[in-house]
């Protein structure tokens, strides 16, 4: 590359990260904000973060931790299901044991052979224990992402809410609000 290539590349790269840096608050909310009497930029900034002070004191929410909500509830479902899957391994072999007895009884009974009705019990038992236990983790998974869903709609609302806050204040100050 040549030189002048290269400081072209560093202005415009420059000139994105302090557009970037200078975001206003309501595009940072994706709330879009226009002054409909002629309110400068400074204004605006200014109307905005009283605004937002507003909302967060009547929505009893801040918006920006809203996204560490849905992350903790991620998380959390995550550590569930993977406690569900821990608490299922083994289940095959308590289950052959427990079948294995209950066979050699029966065994025994049926045909005075403990040992036959053991292995048949054995194998019977590790089978519908597996299941038993696939099943349980199953609802466990099931169940965790449900509750995860749940409080990312629940934070979903939240934020909305404080959008329509912040959007009812600054029309009060005479701008033309849309989210």
């Amino acid at each position: 590359m040549n030189k002048i290539t290269v400081l072209a590349l560093t202005a415009v790269l420059s000139f994105t990260t302090v557009q970037a840096q200078q975001q206003s608050l309501s595009s940072t909310l994706e709330v879009y904000v226009f002054p409909t009497e002629g309110q400068d930029s400074s204004q605006q900034s200014m109307d905005e973060a009283e605004c937002y002070e507003w909302a967060v004191g009547n929505v009893g929410m801040d918006p920006f931790d809203a996204e560490k909500q849905t992350a903790a509830a991620e998380e959390q479902a995550d550590a569930q299901k993977q406690q569900a899957s821990q608490s299922t391994k083994g289940a095959g072999a308590g289950g052959a044991v427990r079948g294995a007895a209950a066979g050699a009884v029966i065994g025994e009974i049926a045909n005075d052979d403990a040992s036959e009705g053991a292995a048949w019990g054995a194998a019977i038992g590790a089978v519908s224990s597996r299941r038993r236990a696939r099943a349980a983790e199953a609802q466990a998974h099931e169940q965790a992402e449900a509750q995860k869903q749940q409080t990312v709609q629940a934070t979903e609302e939240q934020v909305d809410n404080f959008k329509k806050a912040f959007s009812v204040c600054l029309e009060a100050k005479d701008y033309m609000v849309k989210y």
